[in-house]
């Protein structure tokens, strides 16, 4: 597919008043998406802002017959913490001008504390099925420096794309950041990681959510993605986006 070098993208505010984001993307196992959808369900959030491109083929999902943006910011009034829902695939080469777009827009808000569910694809064995974290240093002190249970830091390796670039911001702004990652089996839903990261988050912000339900939400998240890679297995391979997820 041809890289768009002047892509474009653009956040909406409807009017979000808070200092905390839990980000969740479209990638690697759908655990991190997984499971800020779900806090957005068990949590009864709304919408309060929204991501528009022309950077990479439009999807516009529905829901009860309803559509929505692929990429939302959500919160309800009483709740100092919003999910930024990042349901659009972002192909690598368009990875930049997207953050820059959601840093943007953190800047315009005054949002002083940035997190993002994430799974990572590496070989592991069952004593990696935990949470881990990478982040800076005024993240680390006010989220995860007394944390019980402990969130131990990923030991090495780095970052790209989305999760790469917020964190870099982080490293030279005041906007604190932190990656909650987990290992996932890659090209699947990996259930299980998502309720891991969920219920870290769930822990690090005081949130009231039980993860029990989460296992038969996930299986409609797998559905409906399936149901998108056949529409992407169906589109001329000039047109398909770069994702990892599907390759």
């Amino acid at each position: 597919m041809p890289v768009d070098t002047d892509c474009q993208f653009a956040v909406t505010d409807e009017g979000a008043d808070v200092n905390h984001v839990v980000a969740g993307f479209a990638a690697y196992g759908l655990a991190g998406l997984t499971a800020v959808d779900y806090l957005r369900e068990r949590l009864d959030l709304e919408a309060c802002g929204f991501v528009t491109t022309d950077a990479t083929p439009a999807i516009t999902p529905f829901e009860n017959g309803r559509p929505h943006h692929h990429t939302r910011i959500l919160s309800k009034p009483d709740l100092d913490v919003a999910v930024l829902h990042g349901g659009l695939f972002v192909p690598t080469f368009a990875a930049h001008e997207f953050t820059r777009a959601i840093l943007e827009w953190t800047e315009r808000a005054n949002v002083g504390e940035f997190a993002v569910c994430s799974g990572v694809p590496v070989p592991h064995g069952p004593d990696d099925h935990r949470t881990f974290h990478v982040a800076t240093a005024d993240y680390y002190d006010a989220r995860l420096a007394d944390a019980d249970p402990a969130v131990p830091g990923m030991q090495n390796g780095f970052l790209d794309g989305v999760d790469a670039a917020l964190v870099e911001r982080g490293m030279t702004s005041d906007l604190a950041v932190g990656v909650y990652v987990t290992p996932v089996h890659d090209h699947v839903p990996d259930v299980d990681a998502a309720i891991r990261l969920v219920d870290t988050v769930t822990d690090r912000y005081d949130l009231d959510v039980d993860t029990g339900p989460l296992e038969a939400f996930a299986e409609d998240v797998a559905a409906y993605y399936q149901r998108l890679r056949e529409r992407l297995d169906a589109m001329p391979e000039s047109d398909r986006p770069e994702d990892r997820m599907f390759n």
